[in-house]
């Protein structure tokens, strides 16, 4: 497998944030969530803790994820996980919402260890799809919530869960890149891409990844919600 082409969604609870400052600046992490993705498609090795903070939970906090500091009163602190965590998110494409916030508390929980240990950044690449949601987007809302209105993901969230929020956004960021951009004249038996033949290297080579069952039947019942709603030509009238 190359560097980078594992890629792992990150989400993370907090005891609170800081009004003034750096906004992890004496808050801890309580929960971590992260979901590996390979060949764009969600595996099951997937990496969940909860942490002993060894301080209490603000009540704003509580409010958003409904983690008690009686919970957390058995868990096990960052500094005995903190190898595994490494471990787990090495090599890999680390994607996180609004990344400077998780960052941020991540970078600040290892400096608190006081082991020389790099930032995570280090030891991953990163993408914000908040930044990217923007881009496609702009203008709009691009919290969570509303990237899975959007997109049609339907969950029943009533509080927020690192976990949880890691396998919504997984969900999410797969059909953001799923996109097509850019129109291209495909060869489909030498599976190349021919785009603006004015430039030298014009010749792209790509591989077609066809769609399952599953995918096709998704897509389908898509098609009939726009239906519904207003006239969509994209829509067989025999289906």
């Amino acid at each position: 497998m190359n560097k980078y082409s594992r890629k792992i969604v990150l989400d993370t609870e907090t005891t609170g944030m800081n009004s003034s400052g750096p906004i992890y600046l004496d808050h801890r992490i309580i929960e971590i969530g992260a979901i590996e993705i390979i060949n764009r498609k969600i595996t099951k090795n997937s990496f969940h803790v909860y942490l002993q903070p060894n301080r209490l939970i603000d009540k704003d906090a509580y409010k958003v994820h409904g983690i008690s500091d009686q919970f957390l009163l058995d868990k096990p602190h960052f500094s005995e996980i903190y190898k595994n965590f490494i471990d787990y998110v090495k090599n890999s494409e680390l994607i996180i919402h609004n990344a400077k916030f998780d960052l941020g508390f991540i970078n600040y929980e290892l400096s608190l260890l006081k082991k020389d240990i790099c930032k995570i950044e280090n030891y991953c690449s990163i993408i914000d799809t908040l930044k990217l949601s923007r881009k496609i987007f702009p203008g709009k809302k691009n919290n969570l919530d509303a990237l899975c209105k959007r997109y049609k993901i339907h969950h029943d969230r009533k509080k927020h869960s690192a976990i949880l929020d890691a396998r919504l956004l997984a969900n999410v960021y797969l059909l953001m890149t799923s996109l097509q951009k850019t129109f291209f004249f495909m060869d489909f038996k030498k599976e190349i891409f021919f785009s603006n033949k004015k430039k030298k290297n014009f010749i792209k080579k790509s591989y077609i990844q066809k769609n399952t069952n599953k995918e096709n039947l998704l897509h389908i019942k898509y098609l009939k919600n726009m239906q519904k709603k207003s006239k969509c030509l994209w829509i067989n009238k025999k289906i």
